[in-house]
């Protein structure tokens, strides 16, 4: 009898994505939460890139909001504690880069609007580009 080797199921891994990014989305970034407008990291717009290998092997690729960002040990732990404990995944690696590319430009359409409402009722505008 020939033993049939399975092929990986492009649906499920589009499932453990959205899991990982759901679970990362848990964690509220602390600079949003102190100004009263609490934002998760994947909506902030900090996840650059993640990869997940056939094992299990997720990898996440952080943007930093500023180069004295004294989060990267809060990040780092949270993340790897929330998506290491989801089923399907084996290890969790996270990188960071140096904070100077993130704008508010790349918060989500939701978290956009959220700011904004947030800031008019402050009597505040709103940065360019955010």
């Amino acid at each position: 009898m020939a033993v049939r080797q399975l092929e990986p199921d492009p649906d499920s891994a589009e499932r453990l994505r959205a899991r990982i990014r759901a679970r990362i989305d848990e964690i509220g970034d602390p600079c949003s939460v102190a100004t009263g407008t609490p934002m998760g990291l994947d909506e902030m717009g900090l996840i650059k890139a993640m990869e997940i290998s056939p094992d299990g092997d997720v990898r996440v690729d952080m943007r930093l909001t500023s180069p004295s960002c004294y989060q990267l040990g809060y990040f780092g732990t949270e993340i790897e504690r929330r998506v290491g404990s989801l089923t399907g995944v084996r290890s969790v690696t996270v990188t960071y880069d140096r904070g100077l590319d993130w704008t508010p430009s790349m918060m989500s359409a939701e978290a956009k609007e959220r700011r904004r409402r947030s800031l008019a009722r402050k009597g505040m505008l709103p940065i360019l580009g955010g």
